[in-house]
């Protein structure tokens, strides 16, 4: 397996149970995921990996989504963020949008 340019983190509020509880959980992070899984298939993007977590215990700035191994976190995701953040991969930048911080 080559190691992609950006994995796409989404926080899903998982415990260590397994059970999805949680501030990202209520919040949809679930769908964002198969959201976020669906745009890069479709647009193509090779070098982009999406995945969701366990709890990344930041629940008042989620749902987050970490963007690695550039070590870019943001907050309050949505599918126009996910959309903001694939369009700034594609032109090479970095999204500003919801930004909490930079590596």
């Amino acid at each position: 397996m080559n190691k992609p340019e950006h994995h796409l983190f989404i926080c899903g509020s998982a415990r260590a149970s397994g059970e999805l509880k949680g501030v990202c959980c209520n919040k949809e992070s679930i769908n964002l995921l198969s959201y976020a899984q669906g745009e890069v298939q479709d647009r193509m993007l090779n070098g982009v990996e999406v995945s969701m977590t366990g709890c990344l215990n930041m629940c008042t700035r989620g749902p987050v989504i970490i963007d690695y191994p550039a070590g870019h976190f943001y907050e309050k995701a949505t599918e126009e963020l996910i959309d903001e953040i694939l369009d700034s991969i594609e032109d090479g930048e970095v999204c500003k949008t919801n930004l909490i911080s930079e590596d």
